[in-house]
């Protein structure tokens, strides 16, 4: 793999070299856009509407929309002001309990490798986080956004998840949730369907169903052949009411 941020972790006053990779790939089927003619690849162009002409880069400055068509624009200057103040260091502010966060806060995953100079002190906070039984909240930057992160043990080494400040989650109080009282009976129903569908999480029996069924049409379609996709029926179950629903899926589930 290939790293994508070299830097350091800094808890108290030590100091750990790391290189940073993804965690995680994108595996979703992509697309080009080609002309239906010729099936050339369709060339996207920066076109300013006013002065109706192709813009070239160095033409292009930043601009923050305050309000509808009225910009606020930063120069080349002011933006490597705060660029110049990008930190190329995982500071450890404080260890919490894992489960103390929700996962909503979580963003994108990470790998730190120990560089060779690290080896040792790496070692040792991973052998200390585990112990302890905390995990690490941490300030970070990566290219040119700063983040909150969560650094934490993962499989004998250190992951990072890139977090969103508490500023960034939407607040619950923006849906319109009823409050409607539960029928005793329904719930016991309800929990008993989620008894019965509970078991340990083994990632391996998941798989991208559509992702594998357009590989399939795509690798038939290069082949030569001549593919008909078809789509499996829908389950339509027409229930009376709620309990009807339950006492189906159950069935269902024992079955």
């Amino acid at each position: 793999m290939r790293s994508m941020w070299k830097g350091s972790i800094s808890f108290g006053l030590v100091n750990i070299p790391v290189r940073m990779y993804a965690a995680v790939e994108d595996k979703e089927v992509r697309f080009n856009q080609l002309h239906a003619v010729c099936h050339t690849p369709i060339k996207y162009q920066k076109i300013c509407p006013n002065c109706e002409k192709v813009v070239e880069q160095d033409e292009i400055v930043r601009g923050y929309e305050i309000q509808k068509n009225e910009y606020v624009v930063i120069t080349d200057e002011e933006w490597e002001h705060f660029q110049g103040t990008l930190s190329r260091t995982v500071d450890i502010l404080r260890f919490v309990d894992l489960r103390d966060i929700d996962p909503v806060y979580f963003d994108r995953s990470y790998y730190l490798e120990p560089a060779e100079t690290g080896a040792k002190a790496y070692r040792l906070l991973v052998a200390a986080m585990q112990q302890a039984g905390k995990i690490g909240i941490a300030s970070i930057t990566v290219r040119t956004k700063q983040a909150l992160a969560a650094v934490r043990v993962y499989e004998g080494a250190l992951a990072l998840e890139t977090m969103h400040y508490p500023d960034e989650i939407r607040s619950i109080t923006r849906l319109d949730i009823p409050e409607t009282a539960v029928v005793e009976k329904e719930l016991a129903m309800a929990v008993s369907l989620i008894n019965s569908l509970t078991e340990p999480f083994r990632p391996e029996e998941y798989v991208n169903e559509r992702r594998r069924g357009l590989l399939e049409l795509i690798e038939s379609k290069a082949a030569g052949e001549t593919h008909v996709v078809t789509t499996p029926a829908a389950q339509n179950q027409a229930v009376a009411d709620l309990m009807a629903a339950l006492e189906a899926s159950l069935k269902a589930v024992r079955t």
